[in-house]
């Protein structure tokens, strides 16, 4: 499985990745071996799990470069999300 997730740090901010293990990628970004992420606790907000890795990475392109794609996103997590 692939899966597309959304991290939300203790501050409100977002990352959107991709990744085949999705435990150990977010244990990755909760101890500082990601760039983007460094320094900050981070919460697993939610997922999307794929068979095609092409889908999942098609997936994570449209949410990091579309505004839209991103906004009907967070608009159906509101009431999830801590901040």
């Amino acid at each position: 499985m692939y899966y597309v997730y959304v991290l939300q740090n203790e501050e409100g901010g977002k990352y959107i990745g991709y990744t085949s293990n999705l435990k150990r990628r977010f244990e990755e970004h909760n101890q500082g071996l990601n760039q983007s992420t460094k320094g900050h606790k981070w919460n697993l907000i939610y997922y999307e799990a794929f068979r095609s890795e092409t889908d999942a990475r098609r997936r994570e392109v449209k949410l990091k470069q579309s505004s839209q794609a991103r906004r009907w996103l967070y608009e159906r997590l509101s009431e999830s999300l801590c901040v």
